[in-house]
Order: C-alpha cells, then sequence, then structure tokens
C-alpha cells in the first residue's frame, strides 16, 4: 500500500496548496517552514523510463494534456485530459506507477501493493487510485461493481477469465490483445477492436 499511500496523500497535500492563502507561508517559523515545500511536477525522463524504473514514477508527477483524451507517451506513461473529473485524473496517475511492472496470475490481490499484477489486480490498484475501491476484486466480482454499461471516462470490461479497463480513451490492460508492442503486464494500450464477450461495468458518475 506504500505506493498508493503516498500518491494519496500528495494528491491530497496539492489540493491543500491550491487554497493556502499566499501569505500563511510567511507566518511559519523555524525549521518546520524551511521544511515544508509545495510538491513539484518532476519531467526528466528517469521517472518516466522504463524497465526497473517503472512502477516508482515519482508521485508528484501529474503530467495532463489538454482536452478530453489521455495521452500515451513513448515510455508508456499517460497523460490525463485536462478536461477530465479528477477522480479519473487520479485513475490515470496511480496507473502510471504500475505501468511495465511484471504480469503474475493473482498479483495485486494479497495488497494493492505489489511487485508483479494480473489483469484484475492492475484495475483494482487504477481503481483504489481514486477511492473507487477499498480492496482488490478478480475478474468475476468485477461483474456486480459499479453499474452496468459503459461510462463516460471510465468503463472497466470483465468476464469470467479476463479484465480491463478504458480511460479517457485509452486502455488499462494486461493483454496485448491488438497493441502492436506486444508486450505484458499492466500497460496503457490502444482501445480493442472489439469488447465482445466482456461486460461492461463502469463507476457511478464517470
Amino acid at each position: 500500500m506504500l505506493r498508493l499511500r503516498a500518491f494519496l496523500l500528495i494528491a491530497v497535500l496539492a489540493g491543500l496548496a491550491l487554497v493556502v492563502p499566499s501569505g500563511a507561508s510567511a507566518a511559519k517559523k523555524g525549521k518546520a517552514a524551511q521544511e515544508e515545500q509545495a510538491p513539484t511536477v518532476q519531467s526528466d525522463a528517469s521517472a518516466k523510463a522504463g524497465g526497473a524504473e517503472f512502477g516508482t514514477v515519482d508521485p508528484t508527477s501529474f503530467p495532463t494534456v489538454p482536452g478530453d483524451v489521455a495521452v500515451i507517451d513513448e515510455d508508456g506513461i499517460a497523460s490525463a485530459p485536462e478536461n477530465a473529473p479528477d477522480a479519473v485524473k487520479q485513475i490515470i496517475w496511480a496507473a502510471n506507477g504500475i505501468v511495465g511492472l511484471p504480469y503474475r496470475y493473482g498479483g495485486g490481490h494479497g495488497d494493492f501493493e505489489d511487485t508483479a499484477y494480473d489483469c484484475s489486480g492492475t484495475v483494482s490498484f487504477a481503481l483504489a487510485g481514486a477511492d473507487l475501491l477499498r480492496r482488490p476484486r478478480d475478474s468475476r466480482s468485477f461483474f456486480t461493481w459499479g453499474k452496468a454499461g459503459r461510462g463516460k471516462w471510465v468503463t472497466v470490461y470483465t468476464a469470467s477469465d479476463h479484465a480491463y479497463m478504458t480511460v479517457a480513451g485509452i486502455r488499462l490492460d494486461t493483454s496485448a490483445a491488438d497493441d502492436r508492442g506486444g508486450l505484458k503486464g499492466p500497460r496503457w494500450r490502444p482501445l480493442r477492436k472489439s469488447n465482445r464477450g466482456f461486460k461492461a461495468r463502469r463507476p457511478v458518475g464517470l
């Protein structure tokens, strides 16, 4: 849970930084005032590198792009659309933290925090980043999660043996289906050509 908790903590602190009056920092004294700093976005390539660096994306890095559709960069990291609701952005930023990690059956089910993830463990981790899930679910248990049908921003596609999700026009999936990259494990990918055989579920309001 450490990576997920760090992400949520930084997100909360970032929100608070926007509402604190500009003169408030001057009132702080001593060591606490020197140590308290607003989070900064880390944009260097090391925060978005592949291989061993995946899964260690700096939690203060919250990339965005104009418009309604998320964009995947050359390192596999997704930038959230500026017009999306905050929960959608949080899903994307959370998932960035596990992009590129290995696939392992059952990964991400004992705890959100893991070193490898399976399909539903990946979906669970991303949803938990927006506080939309309190515990990991397997693909079958997603049959009753949320509401039936596709969402405007977020849709979980689930079957008895696989689950993946679409978020703001891109897909989070451990399967390389319809992805020319061909790499397995949790990654952002293009949308599938067909979602046939999967039940669509959506979070309320998204």
